[in-house]
């Protein structure tokens, strides 16, 4: 539960199957060590198979192939039943040494070694005695590499033929034998594109795109590991190709992430030079995969894309007909403005219109306004003002009303907006509503007492965000400007320092702060260098 409450946002990656979630899961904790995280913080990992260099090599299976040195690995596997199966499956092919014994010239001639039980049932020839030739052991050594390395073809084919062949002699225990075995080598996976060990560090960027938006998937590999996937949408301003928007995003992303990977791999052909970096657009093998990956995550965030805007399509006309509803109006309300005042004990009073345009908010459309004819805390009074101002200017712009007004207010408020509608002649024209905050009533002009919602309503949480949004926008704009009243005060202090001087050095400097760090000389850029005296000597 406290995991869950400290969520700020939850990004995925699409993989191909399980086994490749889990192995880009163990890659990310690895990583990023999360503190939730149980799993996976005790050294632990995906085994791999190791043969090493040594004369008749062992095929064995490890974990933290970092503490091995030289030999191939194959690997690692998401199953640990997947990887046994294959080593099994090896061993009954092929006679592999177990033992651990140094199988030098010198030791097998001088007789150090006997004959173990594995020599006796059938599963070793006998190296260790010198029963077995060491190029015959290499060409099993070799042949079971091959299987590591996933091509399987011709191994598949031998079981066939062996399979058909024993069941021709009538021999079926061998048969269903061979038929297991081959079960086994079709369900094996010998590799898994999010981890392979040939692929240093490169990055992966693909790009599909429609009239009107692209997405970008890019995927991060480092010493042959998924560190980093992630995908961006980007809305066109012009019909640009997907050749001309890609290197650009390129560039910021591999800034971003501080990239230094000397190969890119993209999913169409660039016109992009970076020095010292090879880009290439793979045809086949496991990069051709990392770009199909990186395409089939640009396509689900263009899908989830889409039907997101569907979905807020679709649930804003929901929340519209039910708020029309509720209130009884006689028009959709697609367009809703909200005021609201922001003063202590009557210092600075502000106000703030907030804009909604099919149930979200146009951001561009909001307004501040700086409270003129009122002296002292006079919410009422204030309220009429900002009503006035903006409905008065919309007249005479010829610009559309709303469909709603919502006032941020009792009774009190909702009537000095009403007056100033009145005024303006457009009373009755638009529907006018006040929500106090107490109770969350919503009240409309002459009632006595508030329209009921239900609390659990959608039109009424969409009223409550709209409200919200007015009071933090009025608020915001309250604060920036007794912090700047409070600044330009203590400037104002010093002897030969007035307002005008004061909003030149804030703008500048930002802070009174910024300003006592200043050069001297940077000051006398702003306000020449008798002032800059006077100053630096009253802010001692």
């Amino acid at each position: 539960m406290r995991m869950a409450s400290e969520i700020d946002r939850i990004e995925f990656t699409v993989v191909n199957s399980e086994f490749d979630a889990l192995l880009l899961e163990n890659s990310l904790i690895k990583k990023n060590q999360p503190r939730y995280n149980i799993l996976l913080k005790d050294d632990k990992s995906f085994p791999y198979i190791w043969i090493p260099e040594e004369r008749f090599p062992r095929i064995l299976s490890i974990r933290n192939r970092h503490n091995y040195r030289g030999g191939q690995f194959f690997g690692p596997y998401a199953s640990v039943v997947a990887m046994k199966s294959v080593l099994n499956l090896i061993r009954d092919l092929y006679t592999i040494r177990t033992c651990k014994y140094n199988l030098s010239e010198e030791n097998i001639t001088k007789g150090k070694f006997k004959l173990c039980l594995e020599y006796h049932i059938g599963n070793c020839q006998g190296p260790c005695e010198g029963l077995q030739n060491e190029s015959v052991y290499q060409q099993d050594i070799e042949q079971a590499k091959y299987i590591l390395k996933g091509k399987l073809g011709l191994v598949k084919n031998y079981f066939k033929q062996e399979m058909q062949t024993s069941a021709d002699r009538l021999d079926f225990e061998r048969a269903q034998h061979m038929k297991d075995r081959l079960r086994l080598l079709e369900k094996f996976q010998t590799r898994s594109m999010i981890v392979n060990q040939k692929i240093k560090e490169t990055d992966v960027f693909s790009i599909i795109s429609d009239e009107k938006m692209a997405f970008v998937g890019y995927i991060k590999i480092k010493r042959g590991s998924i560190v980093m996937a992630q995908t961006m949408e980007i809305k066109k301003k012009l019909n640009e190709a997907n050749q001309d928007l890609l290197p650009n995003i390129i560039v910021d992303l591999r800034e971003q992430t501080q990239s230094i990977s000397k190969e890119i791999l993209v999913n169409l052909p660039l016109n992009l030079h970076l020095d010292g970096v090879e880009i290439l657009v793979p045809k086949i093998g496991d990069k051709k995969k990392l770009i199909a990956l990186a395409v089939k995550n640009a396509l689900f965030l263009k899908k989830q894309y889409y039907q997101n805007q569907s979905d807020h399509k679709e649930r804003g006309s929901k929340t519209l007909q039910a708020l029309q509803k509720d209130l009884n109006l006689k028009t959709l309300p697609r367009h809703i403005e909200c005021f609201d005042n922001s003063n202590i004990q009557g210092s600075h009073p502000v106000a703030s219109m907030v804009y909604f345009r099919n149930g979200r908010p146009a951001k561009k459309e909001y307004r501040h306004y700086n409270i003129k004819t009122v002296v002292g805390p006079d919410d009422f009074a204030s309220m009429y003002e900002v009503t006035f101002r903006r409905y008065s200017s919309l007249l005479n712009e010829g610009v559309s009303l709303p469909d709603l007004i919502v006032i941020d207010g009792g009774k009190g408020q909702l009537s000095a907006a009403c007056q100033a509608l009145k005024e303006l002649d457009i009373y009755g024209k638009i529907p006018v509503i006040g929500i106090a905050k107490r109770l969350e009533e919503i009240y409309f002009p002459g009632d006595q007492y508030p329209v009921h919602v239900e609390k659990k309503s959608i039109s009424l949480k969409l009223l409550q965000q709209i409200r919200d949004e007015a009071h933090r926008f009025a608020i915001n704009f309250h604060r920036q400007k007794r912090s700047g009243s409070s600044l330009g005060t203590q400037l104002e202090e010093v002897p030969g320092i007035g307002s005008a001087t004061a909003g030149k050095l804030l703008r500048k400097f930002k802070s009174v702060k910024n300003i006592k760090a200043a050069d001297k000389e940077a000051i006398e850029n702003v306000i020449g260098a008798s002032k800059t005296e006077k100053l630096l000597k009253g802010l001692k």
